[in-house]
């Protein structure tokens, strides 16, 4: 979820955003030697290393996802400890040229694509329970258990556009018009317009991790980067400690402005706002009337805010990585995007069940179709057919200071450059990071 930083006092760069990193990766080959240089990597705790890697060529390689085989068992120790580095369980091999998605698909059984309506309601139910009792935790929670039951309640309101999101990809029900339905309603709580989601959620599947034209997250441009200093400041805050909360800004940016959508879909869209507006107009008032503001902000704002912390980690953590490239149209490669370039990443369970265990990712990158309560086992069959291209992790705190304080600007050679490598004296919020953020892996 791409957020762009321009057109107002605070803009977010998201679809002119490109990854940047602190650790540059180069290949150098030598007749027989091929050597991973780590160059000023800003993970605090990770000392520069080398990997020294057998190979047959004479080329200069840029970063590790780009697709050229390193066979050796060299090169899958040094994947090894840049995966740990990075906080990742495993950094895959680069998926060859010729590997197709039709390819990844055929590789899928069948049944993960069946729509099943007990467990789709099944969901809805454990998302409806779990948002009511999260509710029920905030009227009786003390002051200082607040902030637990607004955690629990924000996770379990995402499962609410989990639903939504499977309703938009057509993987709910076999009843299109109920899926319409569902979705819609499903999104009211988060006032968030479906159909608008919708469009521009189907590009970023169709171009993920592509410059210019995916419509989630982008690195930083540096031509945007230079605009401006008060433009630089509020990019490396937005990209920095507010990271976690950008999609806010992806939402007020991309779902509301009419211009943005072809004229076959305007009307959608209306349709869409219009029922987002009306919640708005009669939800709030009336949670206002009984509870007054402060109960706005205890029993809406809060577990909202809860929301947007998930709904932009599951996207950051997705698909972006120092290793993984944003790439060109012309060189984009679909297959490489979805199976190598998408990061499958474990959650304490408590939080993939209420979030329908969207963290499973990289299924629902290769096709949308498959439920959200089948992914688990379209990943077991990934991992049996694919596994050595896989990108994986468990979250910990040293993928999200690796993300946070590495990934920013786009660079072709490196992927990213990190904020502080360009502009020192503006990175104070990057320094303030990696100085307080744990290390943990």
């Amino acid at each position: 979820m791409a957020c762009r930083l321009a057109d107002s006092m605070f803009l977010f760069m998201g679809p002119h955003q490109r990854p940047t990193g602190s650790q540059k990766i180069g290949c150098f080959s030598s007749p027989g030697l091929c050597q991973l240089k780590w160059e000023s990597f800003l993970v605090k705790g990770v000392k520069h290393k080398r990997c020294s890697i057998p190979s047959r060529g004479t080329r200069f390689i840029q970063a590790v996802a780009v697709p050229v085989a390193l066979p050796s068992e060299d090169s899958a120790d040094c994947r090894k400890q840049i995966a740990e580095s990075y906080g990742f369980k495993q950094i895959g091999e680069p998926l060859p040229e010729n590997v197709t998605m039709k390819d990844v698909i055929d590789s899928l059984p069948k049944k993960v694509f069946e729509i099943d309506d007990v467990k789709a309601w099944k969901s809805v139910l454990i998302s409806v329970s779990s948002y009511a009792l999260g509710l029920l935790m905030i009227s009786k929670a003390p002051w200082y258990l607040l902030p637990l039951a607004w955690a629990w309640t924000g996770t379990a309101v995402t499962g609410f556009f989990v639903i939504g999101h499977d309703c938009a990809h057509k993987s709910f029900s076999k009843n299109k018009l109920l899926e319409d339905i569902v979705g819609t309603l499903a999104f009211l709580p988060l006032i968030y317009p479906y159909e608008p989601w919708r469009f521009k959620h189907d590009k970023h599947h169709a171009k993920t991790n592509m410059l210019h034209g995916d419509t989630a997250w982008h690195p930083v441009w540096k031509e945007e980067f230079d605009t401006s200093p008060f433009l630089r400041k509020a990019i490396i805050y937005g990209y920095g400690p507010f990271r976690p909360w950008m999609s806010i800004a992806h939402w007020l940016i991309w779902h509301f402005d009419l211009s943005k959508f072809r004229p076959n879909e305007v009307k959608r869209v209306k349709i869409s706002l219009a029922c987002v507006f009306a919640f708005m107009a009669i939800g709030w008032p009336l949670i206002i009337l009984k509870t007054g503001i402060a109960g706005w902000i205890k029993y809406w704002l809060m577990p909202w805010l809860g929301y947007h912390f998930w709904m932009s980690t599951f996207t950051m953590v997705h698909h972006t990585a120092p290793h993984i490239p944003f790439k060109s149209p012309n060189e984009w490669n679909a297959a490489q995007a979805q199976l190598n370039g998408t990061v499958h990443c474990d959650y304490p369970k408590w939080i993939e069940i209420l979030c329908h265990d969207i963290n499973v990712h990289i299924p629902h990158h290769i096709s949308p179709r498959i439920p959200s309560y089948n992914l688990r086992a379209a990943h077991k069959s990934i991992q049996q057919n694919w596994q050595k291209y896989l990108n994986e992790a468990s979250w910990n705190w040293r993928l999200m200071k690796t993300i946070m304080t590495v990934c920013h600007i786009y660079d072709k050679e490196q992927n990213y450059v990190a904020f502080d490598q360009l502009a020192p004296e503006d990175s104070q919020p990057i320094t303030f990071l990696k100085s307080v953020m744990p290390d943990h892996a």
